[in-house]
């Protein structure tokens, strides 16, 4: 994928930026950069752009578990902050940041810094070929003095000073990014794929793990089950409550910040509070897998018995039965429990257990 060719600028090295990337640094740099450029900013500090590449990489390591790279600082920072602030995965980006800016923490300041130590001058290596090997390796000071003489760079540096360092955006690099706004998000986007996509090769939808956590659209799920509940009693399987048409709520057996779909095998109804409870952690398999498949054989006895029910299945099915194998074995007419069972457990625990390896936590209901 290529991006929008310039008269005025030399693009073919912004194409070449993500060369040889090793570790996620480049990318939230880049991602942040833009960033702010869309916001209008000219000039940007290290703070600025180092408290957005936390707050980017915030989801990603702590509601989907990805790894962005071997001993990487930026998920470690971002892991150190959740366990020592007791921070949600989910919290808002702007909160995220606002935290950032007024934390001093000695610890978050110093990998802060850290994360400052080559990426702002690195990135900009495909523009400035004079630079070479062991130029490389100068103190901070002398490095910016090197780069502020080069041309036609999409930044360059004003006094080093900590995380005051400022980098200031050229007019024609700003005008740039803005009138390709689109395709730039879109480059970027494929090239943070293909990177995760190395580092998490068992983890399913990668495209979709870059962003904050969506609501999920289940309506269809639930009118199914709310409809089950009208021929007979229905108990969800964690603290075995019996259901009711005012308090149902649909879970992802295997949460949904691992699996990434709302699929018709991987879902079930809960309570509202026990869903909110369970959040994006693994229910334990000894415990809850048998109720689970129970719970998911009284549907399929329903569907097949009553016409109305297996209407309202079809319905389901068009959205979250995308895999025609799957439904071939795990819903074709006629089985009885035990093959029931085995066909569903075939299909879920290589899931579950790719998602334990993943750090995704063992969960038991207490009834809290």
């Amino acid at each position: 994928m290529q991006l929008p060719y310039s008269d005025s600028l030399e693009v073919q090295y912004l194409n070449r930026i993500f060369d040889n990337t090793s570790e996620c640094y480049k990318f939230f740099w880049f991602q942040a950069v833009v960033s702010k450029v869309l916001e209008g900013k000219t000039c940007i500090t290290y703070e600025e752009i180092i408290n957005e590449m936390i707050a980017d990489a915030w989801y990603m390591v702590t509601e989907y578990h990805l790894n962005l790279g071997p001993r990487d600082t930026l998920e470690g920072l971002v892991h150190y902050l959740q366990q020592t602030f007791q921070m949600k995965s989910s919290e808002k980006k702007e909160n995220i940041i606002n935290f950032l800016k007024s934390c001093k923490d000695k610890e978050v300041l110093k990998r802060k810094k850290i994360l400052t130590k080559n990426v702002p001058y690195r990135i900009q290596a495909p523009f400035m070929e004079s630079v070479k090997g062991k130029e490389w390796n100068v103190s901070e000071r002398e490095l910016i003095s090197k780069i502020n003489q080069e041309r036609r760079l999409m930044y360059y540096f004003e006094a080093l000073n900590g995380m005051q360092t400022t980098i200031c955006i050229s007019s024609e690099w700003r005008s740039y990014i803005h009138v390709n706004r689109g395709i730039i998000k879109g480059w970027l986007q494929y090239n943070i794929i293909r990177y995760l996509q190395k580092r998490n090769p068992s983890v399913p939808g990668i495209a979709d793990k870059l962003y904050p956590p969506q609501e999920r659209k289940l309506e269809k799920v639930k009118k199914y089950w709310k409809l089950l509940l009208t021929f007979q009693p229905v108990f969800e399987i964690y603290g075995h409550i019996q259901l009711t048409d005012q308090d149902i709520s649909i879970d992802h057996f295997v949460p949904w910040s691992y699996v990434a779909h709302d699929e018709f095998w991987n879902l079930h109804p809960t309570t509202r509070s026990i869903n909110s409870s369970k959040s994006n952690n693994l229910p334990d398999w000894k415990a809850y897998f048998p109720r689970f498949a129970r719970l998911e054989y009284t549907s399929y006895e329903l569907m097949w018995k009553y016409e109305v029910i297996h209407n309202e299945f079809e319905k389901c099915a068009k959205e979250h039965l995308n895999d025609e194998g799957v439904r071939r074995r795990v819903y074709q007419k006629g089985q009885d429990f035990l093959n029931f069972s085995n066909v569903l457990e075939e299909v879920v625990q290589p899931v579950y257990r790719s998602a334990k390896n993943c750090g995704f936590k063992d969960w038991i209901y207490t009834g809290v």
